[in-house]
């Protein structure tokens, strides 16, 4: 696993709709200083591959078949990311997810904390107007998570872009504090 520091054009991506400081450490004192302090932190992660882009024409969320779904790959990455989560000791005390199927699956093959599906992060790729309401939303939701322990919230890239200016890529984790005064606070990236 790897922490990377965000870009400059990252950084003035995420402050079109929040206050981004990024924390510059090398990789182990990145995942030393989580460690030390998870009490309100947040793990925005991108479900695990999932070939294609959107949903098909008339999806369902109830009905898995009307979605697209994770690949093997995508399956296998799951359970590697939540084998690093673990090995790293990083204390998930809760993982929220939209109520897509690919995000509930990549949050059961983590297997590192009780679930919770959370319709607030459900994909608005499909109603981009609804942009600014989630972010607004998602940010006073998050900014409430005082831990204990960390929070891992498996969603959409749209989503997590909306939060961080970050464009994550399948399986990827942004790692950011919410509230305060520094306001939203992104640390990171995650890449296993």
């Amino acid at each position: 696993m790897s922490l990377r520091r965000p870009t400059r054009r990252r950084l003035l991506l995420g402050l079109a709709g929040v206050a981004v400081q990024a924390v510059g450490f090398a990789d182990d004192a990145a995942h030393a200083r989580l460690l030390r302090e998870p009490d309100g932190l947040v793990l925005l992660m991108r479900h695990a591959s999932a070939p294609g882009g959107g949903d098909p024409d008339g999806f369902r969320l109830g009905d898995c078949a009307t979605q697209r779904n994770l690949s093997d790959e995508g399956r296998a990455q799951a359970r590697r990311t939540g084998e690093r989560l673990r090995a790293m000791g990083m204390p998930i005390a809760a993982v929220w997810h939209s109520q897509w199927c690919r995000t509930r699956e990549t949050a059961e093959l983590l297997a590192v904390a009780p679930l919770r599906p959370e319709p607030l992060f459900n994909s608005f790729f499909d109603d981009p107007a609804r942009e600014q309401r989630f972010a607004s939303e998602a940010r006073q939701r998050l900014a409430a998570w005082a831990g204990p322990g960390t929070l891992l919230v498996v969603t959409h890239q749209v989503n997590i872009t909306a939060l961080s200016g970050v464009f994550p890529a399948s399986g990827e984790i942004v790692a950011m504090r919410f509230g305060g005064a520094a306001g939203a606070q992104l640390l990171g990236q995650l890449t296993i």
